[in-house]
């Protein structure tokens, strides 16, 4: 009875080492879930299902622009520096966003990204973001966030005008990370 306990315990154990795996290769191959990729730079890139591909040339046979849009929930002053850029495809470009804590508290906060048309989501690659990870604000603080991006050159011909929009918000119950401390992250 205690070898086949064993045996059940063991085969437990190896099924639930085998998930985190297997989940990540269901979710790759269906498209759920799919958070970050690695870009055509192997650097982890919020937004793209897909690596751009081939993206090292620039096409400076097509124009597009890029809108930026911002909204904040709670107490956050949030906007871009500008309101679009035109770009061309395979092009890195970088945009910044603004960020001011209107609070005297310390906020954690935490940027969503969504893309119009939906089919951009695809062709948008971002290379570095203040989306990848939560943010905290000190007291009355302000801050500058660049977000380096690339479109790839794939986007299909008749996309014209990318809207990319974040929304900023309080992480409520957050624990605010006090400066110079590392917490580990979570997978």
């Amino acid at each position: 009875m205690l070898i086949r306990l064993l045996i059940v315990a063991l085969f437990m154990f190896g099924f639930g080492y085998a998930l985190v795996p297997a989940y990540k290769a269901i979710c790759e191959i269906t498209g759920i879930n799919v958070v970050t990729n690695k870009n055509e730079y192997g650097i982890r890139a919020f937004g793209a299902q897909k690596p751009a591909k081939d993206s090292s040339q620039v096409d400076l046979t097509r124009t597009i622009t890029i809108e930026f849009d911002s909204n904040s929930k709670g107490p956050l002053r949030f906007r871009p520096v500008k309101n679009y850029m035109e770009v061309h495809p395979g092009e890195l470009n970088q945009i910044t966003y603004e960020v001011v804590n209107e609070q005297n508290k310390v906020i954690v906060a935490q940027a969503i990204p969504s893309y119009a048309p939906k089919v951009a989501t695809n062709h948008f690659t971002k290379i570095e973001c203040f989306c990848f990870s939560q943010q905290t604000l000190q007291p009355k603080e302000s801050r500058q966030m660049p977000v380096m991006f690339v479109v790839d050159k794939n986007l299909p011909k008749d996309v014209k005008t990318i809207t990319l929009s974040y929304t900023f918000f309080e992480i409520q119950g957050a624990t605010p990370v006090v400066r110079g401390e590392v917490k580990p992250s979570k997978i």
